[in-house]
């Protein structure tokens, strides 16, 4: 693994996403345990471990999605923007809309390229005209690195559009209703290196107005696009937890634990 460039941080940010004494339960079984950590706004925090050791449940914890799964529960807090997010009082739809999604498998509806960015805009009536939601739909292409790629042909099908397309597409479209966070499951996991390398410049563009949480299991973009890293894992049965978090530089360059620099530079998982 190369050296990860750049010097760390002097200056602890307020963080956007906090997350405190968190386990994570389907049914009776613990999937997570005693997870804590601090993502800083305006920046790319990048998730890495072995398959299996709960990265993927965490990532989708932050915006509630695992309650749609029978058994899921949470203990501890995750705030973001200093709010409980499982607190009663939350409006989950809200939530959803202020923290977006994007898989691991793109996943555009079936209707036009213009229909499946306005798509959020028209159900949360988000903007008042059509020449106010003609705008989101190109400001949000445009952010998302796609708009020179299909600005005249706007109305039609996404189905048509190449696999990089699309999953810049379905960023397109969780952009639209302009979120504060912005959750990224291996989003790059099935594209070719070109389309990978744009969506991981579009991500370093995104990240001077949206924070971004990313799982991946490609080290040298862990290493590439995110300035904040943490390393999960799960041992011996034992449930999923964070072995070691901070600067990218340093998880990558000067790991604390043996277990971390193992993974880092391939020897095992």
């Amino acid at each position: 693994m190369p050296p990860v460039a750049g010097a760390p941080h002097t200056i602890e940010a307020t963080a956007k996403i906090d997350v405190n004494g968190m386990n994570f339960y389907y049914g009776a079984r613990r999937v997570l345990e005693q997870i804590a950590v601090k993502v800083r706004p305006n920046e790319v925090t990048a998730l890495i471990g072995p398959s299996g050791c709960g990265k993927s449940t965490f990532l989708r914890s932050l915006n509630r999605m695992n309650d749609i799964v029978p058994g899921a529960r949470v203990e501890g807090s995750i705030c973001i923007d200093g709010r409980d997010i499982y607190a009663s009082s939350v409006d989950v739809v809200d939530l959803r809309r202020r923290v977006g999604m994007v898989f691991q498998k793109s996943n555009p509806f079936p209707k036009s390229i213009f229909d499946n960015v306005a798509y959020g805009l028209r159900i949360n009536s988000l903007t008042r005209s059509r020449e106010e939601l003609g705008g989101r739909v190109e400001s949000s292409l445009k952010a998302a690195a796609l708009w020179d790629e299909v600005k005249d042909r706007l109305h039609a099908s996404a189905l048509a559009l190449s696999g990089g397309q699309q999953q810049r597409l379905c960023i397109a479209r969780s952009l639209a209703v302009r979120p504060r966070v912005l959750l990224m499951d291996e989003p790059c996991s099935a594209l070719d290196p070109t389309s990978t390398r744009v969506i991981e410049e579009t991500m370093s563009d995104l990240a001077r107005e949206v924070t971004i949480v990313i799982v991946t299991h490609n080290m040298q973009q862990a290493a590439r696009v995110s300035a904040q890293c943490a390393f999960f894992l799960a041992e011996q049965g034992k449930p999923g937890h964070i072995v070691e978090s901070g600067e990218t530089a340093q998880v990558f360059n000067e790991p604390k634990d043996p277990r971390t620099a193992d993974y880092v530079h391939g020897r095992f998982g």
